[in-house]
């Protein structure tokens, strides 16, 4: 259902000029209670358990209590409830939600929606083709969301110029027009770029861990498009 195109994560340049050295801070690592992979918290979900004993997600990491950690992908979510990983790593009886992996899709989905959200209010989105177009060619653009039904003729336009004069901005796709506009205050939005800075990383970071929870294997191929219906063409 959705597909993304990353080309920020190896092209940013480092923060100081060309010339910089210091190095980043470390990141508290944890590891992944499938897979085993010891990772920086930032690429893994938190998990909390309740005074009840049930396992909850916690994706704000601000839940109480020792976490417990998983990649952020549908496979690895699966794996977890099926072979009792919660409980064994909590060396405890936990309850797990039957419908745990769908909570955490919906979770993660309105945490982009909010994200973005927030990035408006801040004043930090451009919102319909040629404003985002104009942003674009001012490289002012750090991520570049497209809605899924959104005309195929300006969402390739707009991505080819992502790809040609953005300097590590990142094209996106996670949910239909209606959705995108619901964030925004509007009916519909087909093409929103979110200014450089901390907000378009952080929606970067999370719609990329909503499509590993929808099952997404190749984020490299573009924007995911519907197979029918009506699409969006403003």
């Amino acid at each position: 259902m959705l597909a993304t195109t990353a080309e920020s994560k190896h092209s940013r340049r480092p923060a100081g000029g060309a010339g910089a050295t210091a190095k980043a801070p470390r990141q508290p690592l944890r590891r992944c209670l499938a897979s085993g992979a010891v990772l920086p918290k930032a690429d893994l979900l938190r998990f909390a358990v309740d005074p009840e004993g049930q396992v909850v997600p916690d994706l704000g990491e601000r839940l109480p209590g020792r976490g417990l950690w998983l990649q952020p992908r549908r496979d690895m979510m699966e794996k977890a409830c099926k072979k009792n990983l919660f409980a064994r790593a909590a060396k405890r009886q936990l309850r797990v939600p039957s419908d745990l992996v769908e909570q955490v899709e919906l979770l993660a989905l309105r945490r982009c929606l909010d994200q973005l959200g927030l990035a408006r209010r801040a004043g930090s989105v451009v919102v319909g083709y040629e404003k985002v177009k104009a942003a674009l060619k001012a490289d002012r653009i750090g991520l570049l969301l497209q809605a899924e039904d959104g005309a195929a003729d300006g969402t390739d336009k707009l991505r080819a110029l992502a790809q040609a004069v953005g300097k590590g901005t990142a094209v996106q796709s996670f949910c239909d027009a209606a959705a995108l506009g619901a964030a925004l205050g509007r009916s519909a939005a087909v093409h929103v770029g979110v200014m450089r800075g901390r907000f378009a990383a952080a929606l970067e970071r999370d719609v990329e861990r909503l499509a590993g929870l929808r099952g997404g294997q190749d984020r490299g191929n573009g924007v995911g498009r519907p197979t029918e219906g009506e699409r969006w063409s403003t």
